[in-house]
């Protein structure tokens, strides 16, 4: 039951960039559930418990917040903070993986698994955050297992291992059918294979 006290607390004065993290926790957990359209931005304020006017303040309006959730959700503010293993080619293909694994939350997988397809051909904005954070996730792999990122036959091939790490999330996260164990040990064996095999012979 809601108390009269409950909304006075989710409206505490916040500092500005915890505000603005609160609203964009918010619209991404709305994204993930709904289709753009259907969120609208008093919703959004709502859920974080804000004016719908701090929105616009530090996002301008719904299309760029949204923006801002598909590059979250992208996870390109994470990219920076990979660690750099060391030691045998497994151990460090493990540290990727762990690394990768562990950036996903509920949302992220998600938005990455069903929402970031939706309308994906006709959004140019949308696929251009989609390739970049695509691009620069192949070229921290690289760093983290001791290929190329310069190579951009080696950051191809692993881009199109990307594409096998989002199938591996939907199948954990989403359907189930694969443990968060059974998804490690699978993009694990096959970057392992990859870093291997094949980007010798590309």
């Amino acid at each position: 039951m809601t108390t009269a006290a409950e909304p006075a607390k989710s409206r505490r004065r916040l500092a500005p960039d915890e505000r603005r993290e609160q609203l964009l926790v918010a619209a991404e957990r709305l994204f993930a559930q709904r289709s753009y359209a259907e969120v609208s931005t008093t919703e959004i304020a709502r859920e974080a418990g804000a004016a719908r006017g701090l929105l616009n303040h530090y996002f301008g309006d719904k299309r760029a917040l949204y923006l801002e959730v598909v590059r979250r959700a992208s996870l390109l503010p994470d990219f920076g903070e990979a660690p750099l293993a060391a030691g045998p080619l497994p151990d460090r293909v493990d540290t990727a993986v762990r690394w990768f694994l562990g950036l996903i939350t509920r949302e992220r997988a998600s938005y990455l698994t069903v929402r970031a397809a939706e309308g994906v051909g006709e959004d140019a904005e949308v696929l251009a955050i989609l390739d970049e954070a695509s691009d620069l996730a192949a070229g921290r792999v690289l760093e983290m297992v001791g290929g190329d990122p310069a190579d951009a036959a080696a950051r191809a091939a692993v881009r199109a291992y990307g594409e096998l790490a989002r199938g591996a999330i939907r199948e954990w996260s989403r359907d189930g059918a694969l443990s968060r164990d059974q998804a490690h040990l699978l993009l694990r064996e096959c970057l392992l294979t990859i870093v291997r095999e094949v980007l010798p012979g590309l």
